[in-house]
C-alpha cells in the first residue's frame, strides 16, 4: 500500500457564504493540491469536502493520514461519529436530521478500502502545509462565478 498523506482546510466568508476547500496530497515527496468554491455554502461543508476531495481523488488503497484543523471532521471520523450517523439512517436519532449528510454519506464509501488515520492540527498555527491548505481555500472561496453547493440547504448553517 502506498502511504499518502493528506492535509486539509475549508473556508467560508460568513456562515453560510461564499466558500472553498484546499487539499494537499503528498506522496514519496511529490505534492498535488485540489481546491474549489461555491457561491454560498458553511465551513463545515468545506471542511469535510477538503478531506473527501483528497481521499475520492486516490486510484487505489492506500495507507492514508489525513491533517485537519476541523475538529468537527476528525471527531467525526476518529470517535465513529460516522457509524453511528449510518446506522441511524443517516440522522442523530428520530425526529433529528444529520446536517451535511450528503457528504457524510461520501466520506463513508471514499474511506472503504482504505486505512486512514485521523489527526488533528491547530489551524492558522504556523504550520506549513495547514497554511497552504488555508490559503487554497480562501482563494477559491473568493473567486467569482463559483458554483452553487447544491448540498448547502438554507438553516443548515
Amino acid at each position: 500500500m502506498k502511504d499518502i498523506t493528506i492535509y486539509t482546510d475549508g473556508s467560508s466568508r460568513g456562515n453560510p457564504g461564499p466558500g472553498g476547500y484546499g487539499t494537499l496530497l503528498i506522496y514519496q515527496g511529490h505534492r498535488k493540491e485540489l481546491s474549489g468554491g461555491f457561491a454560498k455554502t458553511t465551513n463545515n461543508r468545506m471542511e469535510i469536502l477538503a478531506a473527501l476531495t483528497g481521499l475520492e481523488s486516490l486510484r487505489e488503497p492506500c495507507r492514508i493520514t489525513v491533517y485537519s484543523d476541523s475538529k468537527y471532521v476528525i471527531d467525526a471520523m476518529d470517535k465513529g461519529w460516522i457509524h453511528g450517523w449510518k446506522k441511524k439512517g443517516w440522522s442523530r436519532g428520530p425526529n433529528k436530521p444529520l446536517k451535511n449528510a450528503d457528504l457524510w454519506k461520501r466520506m463513508s464509501a471514499a474511506v472503504q478500502g482504505h486505512k486512514v488515520s485521523w489527526k488533528w492540527v491547530k489551524g492558522h498555527a504556523g504550520h506549513p502545509e495547514n497554511e497552504r491548505c488555508d490559503a487554497l481555500a480562501t482563494n477559491a472561496a473568493d473567486q467569482r462565478g463559483n458554483p452553487v453547493d447544491r448540498g448547502f440547504v438554507e438553516g443548515d448553517a
